[in-house]
């Protein structure tokens, strides 16, 4: 194929998935003219799986990419048809919002969005190979033959890459949903020194709405609450639609056993490796063959189609046994199969080759972010991509990068745990991951991200004032509640004896009086009301701070211990073997993964405590002048 010239960016985009959008919106939106090549225009923030958005941890990653400036937060408010918060009766670490998208309009949405953005051009087509030259990436070139230039490229390929789909004794080659899979760009990531693994993940049937019989299933409606992911959202949709619950039964199972034969994961046909939290229903049936029964959700994929997602019941048995199984389940006896489910397997890259600025250390100015780093989900892949659109528009435009904390955002362990740790499996982020997770609440994605997201110029003027007035309101209500008395009156004791507490003995301050356990910030109010209302945010914000102060002050205590070792920098040229005393496994993993700080160091897998302290004496004494000249 002859090629030609088609023009010169700053930013190139490979893809517009979940990342692939997030990274060319932050990029342009920073200054940088950045083009999106994506395979097809129609599925632009397609959602191949669960038409959802949030849930535990990934709920607050979407906070944390709506306080820097991004977009999912925004779009699923505006498309949304069912809007939960979760874990309501746990603490406030692990509430997490989760919202039913209509997967039509939330694609139509986003795709209005990146059309609509000045600084960013949009086009579809294949990228089948990268330009690089003396080791750095200077542009992609199409399946056409088109060539075009940039300072930095974003590949956010997704599940394309080499897909292939498996349904029952069928395999074949294929995207999601039967797109164009990615082929030559694959094969070319291998010619350039990357090593790819084979990664696994999975969807369920999708059947007829008006074909299930509702009255044998349990009703799940949305909250009637006003929510919210994005901290802009000032309208709310109230027309919610309900979701529905049914189980599994010993049927269901017996008839899943009875097949297995002819499931491709267990006929050996599937080679790639599967998420282990989102299991398809043959896994679950026999790693968990104890459990009598497994839930299934019954969820609309949007307003205007009657078709239903089976979440819980993704499989790649054959259609035939698919339709059989759908039959055992209690309000599905004659319900009509749409889409059968399919398993579909694809490259990743193996993630201890890219920094954490999430660009690649094998070809410099060349970033990756989403499903080709290994992770699963919508959320993990935005979070990735706007990180490297981020970072990709800053080093275009000749700026420095930004890399998050550990103790700043979920997105920041995310990243960290892949570029540091790897993962073999499609990795998803849980709350047990973080272990500063006190600290990175969804209430308080904003106080922790907003003035990173403004500094970027991701966040508006009136958007920044606005949050520096909350700020404030916040930390007035904390004075007010820390200067008032609560006296021991009839009125009081009274409150205490019918919430179950002990009785006051003397005056308390109204601060001291919250952080018992059964008192809420609205029995304070009605005690002693603030002089004008305040919003519902600051009230639960002010509670929240209060009520966990000790807690958080420790957590805080914590990450300024670990601070001294992030700022401990390693150089990027050090010679692991000039270090005496490393044992052989550190020495190993140290020069694969070449963390940038001692603190990343202490996270790799096979580097024990006594290696840290090794490297703590080198760095600290100034011992590594023998690092090698090259």
């Amino acid at each position: 194929m002859q090629q030609y010239e088609a023009g010169n960016y700053d930013v190139v985009v490979v893809g517009a998935g979940h990342a692939g959008v997030e990274a060319a919106l932050a990029a342009a939106r920073m200054g940088a003219s950045t083009l999106v090549v994506t395979i097809n225009l129609d599925m632009v923030a397609f959602m191949p799986c669960n038409p959802s958005i949030g849930g535990p941890a990934k709920g607050i990653v979407v906070r944390e990419i709506d306080a820097l400036g991004g977009e999912m937060g925004r779009n699923i408010d505006k498309t949304y048809i069912q809007m939960r918060m979760l874990n309501t009766g746990k603490g406030p670490a692990v509430r997490a919002l989760r919202a039913q998208a209509d997967k039509l309009e939330y694609q139509k949405e986003m795709k209005k969005t990146i059309e609509n953005e000045p600084n960013l051009t949009i086009f579809q087509g294949m990228v089948e190979s990268l330009v690089v030259e003396d080791g750095v990436c200077k542009g992609v070139v199409t399946k056409t033959g088109a060539v075009y230039r940039a300072k930095t490229v974003v590949i956010t390929t997704g599940t394309y890459l080499r897909g292939e789909i498996i349904l029952g004794e069928l395999k074949y080659s294929s995207g999601p949903n039967n797109q164009q899979p990615s082929i030559k760009l694959s094969e070319h990531l291998e010619e350039l020194g990357f090593d790819l693994v084979r990664f696994k993940t999975g969807t369920p049937p999708r059947i007829l709405g008006s074909t299930i019989d509702y009255d044998k299933t349990e009703i799940q409606p949305g909250d009637k609450v006003h929510r919210a992911f994005s901290y802009e959202t000032t309208k709310y949709i109230t027309d919610q639609l309900p979701c529905w619950l049914t189980y599994t039964n010993a049927r269901t199972h017996e008839l899943i056993e009875q097949n297995l034969h002819r499931s491709p994961m267990y006929s050996g046909m599937i080679k790639g490796t599967g998420p282990r939290y989102c299991p398809s229903i043959e896994d679950k049936v026999v790693r968990f063959n104890d459990k009598p029964r497994h839930q299934i959700f019954l969820e609309p994929e949007g307003r205007n189609t009657d078709e239903v997602y089976v979440q819980g019941l993704s499989s790649s048995l054959p259609e035939d046994v698919q339709q059989r199984v759908l039959h055992t389940v209690p309000g599905l006896e004659n319900a009509q199969m749409m889409r059968a489910g399919y398993a579909i397997e694809y490259d990743a890259i193996v993630p201890t080759q890219l920094w954490p600025t999430l660009e690649t250390k094998k070809v410099k100015n060349l970033y990756t972010a989403g499903q080709i780093n290994g992770t699963s989900g919508y959320e993990e892949a935005a979070g990735q991509g706007l990180m490297a659109g981020i970072n990709a528009g800053r080093r275009a435009l000749g700026k420095e990068e930004i890399i998050l904390s550990r103790s700043e955002a979920y997105i920041g362990v995310l990243i960290d745990d892949l570029v540091t740790k790897g993962t073999n499996e499609p990795y998803r982020l849980l709350t047990s991951r973080a272990e500063y997770r006190l600290l990175l609440r969804h209430d308080n994605a904003d106080l922790r991200l907003t003035e990173k997201g403004y500094e970027l110029g991701l966040i508006s003027e009136e958007r920044y004032s606005k949050f520096q007035a909350k700020k404030e309101a916040v930390e007035a209500e904390k004075k007010r509640l820390r200067s008032i008395i609560i006296k021991p009156t009839e009125e009081v004791q009274e409150l205490i004896r019918s919430l179950g507490g002990s009785a006051l003995k003397d005056g308390t301050r109204a601060s001291d009086f919250l952080k018992r356990p059964e008192i809420t910030y609205g029995h304070i109010k009605s005690l002693v009301p603030p002089e004008k209302e305040l919003e519902v945010e600051i009230e639960e914000q002010t509670e929240i701070q209060i009520k966990y102060e000790g807690y958080i002050e420790k957590s805080l205590q914590q990450v300024e211990k670990l601070k001294k070792m992030e700022d401990k920098k390693i150089p990027e040229n050090i010679d692991y073997d000039a270090i005496s005393g490393l044992a052989t496994e550190a020495r190993q993993k140290l020069k694969e993964v070449r963390p940038l700080t001692l603190a990343q160091a202490s996270r790799i897998a096979g580097v024990n405590p006594a290696d840290i302290s090794i490297m703590l004496v080198y760095l600290e004494h100034g011992r590594i002048a023998r690092i090698s000249s090259n």
